[in-house]
């Protein structure tokens, strides 16, 4: 199976083309960035699909990340999946952040319980729990840093980019987690794999948003009143 990947939920741009029949990647590019992915994205997908020799129709699938991460970050390459996936008639599916945070945990045997936490500001993570084997602990939340110990009854592994910072804070009276390892974006090849696995039926690529948009667009007060019945 031939699959392009692509990441821009958090503070990297990726895209790499996987083959199963293959050891490793057979083409792979990542650059850090908080910002800039609408313009960094697609040339470098290009890059990448000239790197593996391959023309875009000869993919079987296409997987992008859909959140927890950055609104926009997350709608560059949501959008740019679905439009090559049209262009191409290929279908798409859409893996979480957290998932492919706790992918590489996963395929080494963990033998703790594995929690992938995103900062989501305010004193908030973005937080997904899984057991050893991958079963489902807790779902995509987001919660207070504080909760966090208390998602596993024992010490877990820690994993995301507020890995160290929830690690900080982790209470004296718990045993603490069993390894902290802090990225700031997941390994674009994991996401790859999930995406292999993914059913498209269910994987859908739809954004993941767990909270509402901080900003919002300000509307003045004159405008912000409801239609009159009675008008003309």
């Amino acid at each position: 199976m031939l699959i392009l990947a692509i990441d821009t939920a958090l503070e990297a741009c990726s895209a790499a083309v996987l083959d199963t029949e293959t050891p490793g990647l057979r083409a792979s590019e990542a650059r850090p960035m908080a910002r800039g992915h609408a313009e960094a994205l697609m040339p470098m997908i290009a890059r990448v699909m000239q790197a593996a020799a391959l023309p875009f129709t000869a993919l079987d699938r296409i997987v992008t990340t859909i959140g927890p991460g950055s609104f926009t970050g997350l709608r560059v390459g949501i959008s740019a999946a679905r439009g090559l996936g049209l262009a191409a008639g290929k279908p798409v599916v859409g893996v979480t952040t957290l998932s492919a945070f706790a992918s590489p945990f996963l395929a080494e045997g963990s033998e703790q319980s594995i929690v992938s936490v995103i900062d989501a500001r305010h004193d908030h993570v973005y937080a997904q729990a899984v057991n050893s084997d991958g079963a489902m602990l807790v779902r995509p939340c987001v919660i207070p840093i504080a909760e966090v110990p208390h998602l596993t009854p024992a010490a877990p592994k820690l994993i995301g980019n507020a890995a160290q910072m929830v690690a900080d804070r982790w209470p004296a009276d718990r045993a603490p987690p069993a390894v902290v390892e802090t990225q700031t974006a997941p390994d674009i090849s994991w996401i790859a794999w999930l995406g292999v696995a993914a059913d498209p039926a269910r994987s859908r690529p739809r954004p993941l948003y767990l909270r509402p948009v901080d900003a919002k667009p300000h509307v003045p007060a004159e405008l912000d009143q409801p239609a009159s019945s009675s008008a003309q």
